[in-house]
């Protein structure tokens, strides 16, 4: 099995919660966490921040960055220099951009500097056959295929894969070819042209990087969707915290005896 793995015994064996064996880098802790406490502390303090101001940000993101694509009716009523609702909106989109940067970094440094759980974002273990195979039984399994869950203290294979490639991937996408829109309103020679100027140069023309920006916003909003459904899908399906862990930290795994 891969790391992180719970493996609940047999209903007729002793209770799940007091035989639970963790696998993979789990430590001493965790493993003697679930036994005692039917819990187990997976998400430190900075994870859980980055991800609440994360999803803030990109909450904002869609909703000015869809008015920066489609500009509201108002626009159209008086000249521009009589008010300045198109500019409160780019405002907001370029400040929800930069501290969705800084805190994208912040996260890469506490993947490095955090538990081992902070790095599953970054961290996916391709090679791992065990891993793989059990991205097929998430699958299975969100397809009402399979009757009963795995338990995992950090991501599920599938959740992790996801994640990576809409959160890490995605995020870092979105940053470049924001910043690179950006440049072209700071200039040539600006701090955002010599971060991402290249980008325009790369792509080729900045109303293509405008297009793959835009489409990029609807693939983490879908993301966004689904990961929401998914979330509390598995708090009520698979007996163990998902949307409270984000919040505490702690997951814990409930009892499955009737």
């Amino acid at each position: 099995m891969s790391e992180d793995t719970i493996h609940i015994p047999n209903p007729k064996s002793p209770p799940p919660l007091e035989t639970a064996q963790l696998t993979g880098d789990a430590t001493a802790e965790d493993i003697e966490s679930v036994r005692v406490r039917t819990s187990v502390f997976v998400y430190e303090w900075p994870v859980r921040l980055w991800h609440w101001v994360n999803a803030l940000a990109i909450t904002v993101l869609c909703l000015t960055g869809w008015f920066i694509g489609s500009p509201p009716p108002s626009m159209q009523i008086a000249e521009a220099t009589h008010q300045f609702v198109f500019g409160y909106i780019r405002f907001a989109h370029f400040a929800a951009g930069m501290i969705m940067t800084v805190g994208f970094f912040g996260r890469m440094y506490w993947a490095w500097a955090g538990n081992h759980h902070a790095k599953q974002l970054f961290i996916i273990p391709l090679f791992n056959k065990h891993w793989w195979k059990e991205i097929f039984f998430e699958i299975r399994w969100y397809m009402f295929l399979e009757k009963e869950p795995q338990k995992y203290v950090g991501h599920n294979p599938l959740a992790q894969l996801a994640m990576f490639g809409f959160i890490t991937l995605g995020s870092t996408f979105m940053i470049i070819s924001g910043w690179a829109l950006y440049s072209e309103g700071t200039g040539r020679g600006s701090f955002a042209d010599m971060v991402a100027g290249w980008f325009l140069t790369l792509v080729g023309n900045s109303q293509a990087v405008h297009s793959l920006h835009h489409m990029g916003m609807w693939f983490i909003l879908i993301f966004m969707i689904i990961h929401i459904y998914v979330a509390i899908r598995e708090d009520i399906m698979s007996r163990q915290s998902m949307v409270s862990t984000m919040i505490s930290g702690t997951r814990t795994f409930k009892d499955d005896r009737p």
